[in-house]
């Protein structure tokens, strides 16, 4: 019979293998649909649509990716463009007004602050829809349908970015300001010099959130652009679909793409996304 602590060694290895085991299965499951994608996109037509399922391709075709986007019908390349513009704008816009607001409800003291705070908050509970067509109304008097003002301004403003960055705000040591303050320092040179330098995991998952959302945004453009030149990659998708049923290795390969920058901006700050979530909330001041 194995000693205690052997026993206890082996059940510790047992458990940690079985848990990389799921781990692994789960990530199999993730990754499936993606690699099937890509598959698609590559193989040749008549793989495609064949009954047997191919999982290594004999032969890599790109024509799908030429076909996609060099189509006469649906301007890809302009679509692309588009999304990044409105996803870049919303996000840096988000980071100024969130930060800014989550500063003074965060670091400045003055008289219903907290109280405008819940108000401010409970507007999350909201939904989308009901003030979809009053943002709607409003733009229309301003002239702002088919054009980028409409696509962007109405989603720079964000309660839980507001949120995200107050809870982190209220983390950092107030000694800093104080020290700030007594050298000379103005509540915006504070503000710029010091809570944002050192709020960089929280940005970073702000950032994250609101590229992601506006990337992949499709009922708010679906409803404020008419024309093609306007349109976001999400709703050009749908259309394409629908002008060219069934061509499914363009629809993939143009959907692969599309998910590229996404994928990027998330890989290349992980890691400070993870530190920002983790950080923000470990205070109820």
């Amino acid at each position: 019979m194995a000693p205690p602590r052997r026993r206890k060694s082996l059940m510790r290895m047992a458990t940690k293998g079985l848990s990389y085991f799921l781990l692994c299965g789960v990530a199999l499951l993730v990754i499936l649909p993606f690699y099937w994608m890509f598959l698609t996109s590559i193989l040749p037509i008549s793989e495609v649509y064949s009954t047997s399922v191919t999982w290594l391709p004999r032969r890599i075709d790109l024509s799908a990716y030429v076909s996609a986007f060099s189509s006469e019908a649906l301007p890809f390349a302009r679509l692309f463009l588009n999304s990044v513009v409105v996803s870049t704008s919303v996000t840096i816009l988000q980071v100024i007004t969130s930060s800014m607001a989550a500063y003074s409800l965060a670091r400045l003291r003055y008289p219903g602050r907290d109280t405008l705070f819940l108000v401010y908050l409970s507007t999350l509970m909201i939904p989308v829809q009901v003030t979809m067509i009053p943002t709607f109304l409003v733009l229309r008097w301003l002239g702002w349908i088919d054009t980028y003002a409409g696509l962007i301004l109405p989603a720079a403003f964000s309660p839980f970015g507001v949120f995200l960055l107050r809870q982190y705000f209220l983390t950092l040591p107030y000694e800093l300001e104080d020290a700030a303050r007594i050298d000379g320092a103005s509540f915006l040179q504070i503000y710029w010099s010091i809570i944002m330098p050192l709020s960089g995991p929280a940005i970073t998952a702000l950032v994250i959130f609101t590229f992601l959302a506006q990337w992949n945004e499709f009922l708010w453009p679906l409803i404020v652009t008419n024309k093609i030149e306007r349109f976001t990659l999400s709703i050009g998708l749908q259309y394409f679909r629908g002008l060219e049923f069934a061509q499914w290795p363009e629809l993939m390969a143009i959907s692969l793409v599309s998910m590229l920058p996404v994928l990027i901006v998330f890989l290349v700050q992980q890691r400070r996304f993870v530190q920002g979530i983790a950080l923000t909330g470990l205070t109820g001041r």
